[in-house]
């Protein structure tokens, strides 16, 4: 048999019957699923020093287990000295099983390493339903070495969903393991 990632296993046996029974689905295929996340990090100072950016891609590829790869400049903005094409950052995008790892990685062994950690903020829905996380440190993830991290740098991670709204974006991750804040 074909390995199974635990958080997807645990969607197809649990979160879509709970998610039918509080929205009052009809259709399996009515339930709002994960289609993506993407990790991105912009880097400012690689205006001067180019370096930062391979540091950025090495340490999102670590982060995430697949390869990162280095975001362009759309256009030239003379204040910040940045031309069209340089590269300013970088970005991953998972699907599938690597993106259930990721998710399982991110609830159970990042999130809790952050320092008064109470749960995540509620209000980064777009009205999509799609959810916006930012992450201030990259240290919180194990399988980056704290000594050999550079500059200690944040970076945004996107749920991309198939919901409608946000309030089935929101019970979808929470059900997967997300741990918002309480109000």
């Amino acid at each position: 048999m074909a390995y199974l990632p635990r958080l997807k296993q645990e969607y197809n046996e649990r979160v879509i019957a709970a998610l039918k029974e509080e929205f009052g689905y009809n259709n399996v295929m009515q339930v709002p699923k994960l289609q993506k996340i993407v990790i991105s990090r912009g880097v400012g100072a690689a205006v001067s020093d180019k370096k930062l950016v391979d540091y950025a891609v090495d340490e999102l590829t670590k982060i995430s287990g697949q390869k990162a790869v280095a975001t362009l400049s759309k256009k030239d903005v003379a204040t910040f000295k940045l031309r069209k094409g340089m590269p300013i950052g970088a970005k991953v995008t998972l699907r599938g099983e690597r993106m259930y790892e990721f998710l399982d990685r991110l609830v159970t062994s990042a999130l809790p390493r952050v320092r008064d950690f109470g749960g995540i903020k509620a209000n980064g829905f777009d009205g999509r339903g799609n959810y916006n996380l930012g992450v201030t440190e990259q240290i919180i993830f194990p399988e980056i070495d704290i000594d050999k991290v550079n500059k200690i740098a944040g970076f945004d991670i996107t749920f991309v969903t198939s919901a409608n709204t946000d309030q089935e974006a929101k019970s979808l991750l929470a059900e997967l393991g997300l741990p918002f804040k309480k109000n």
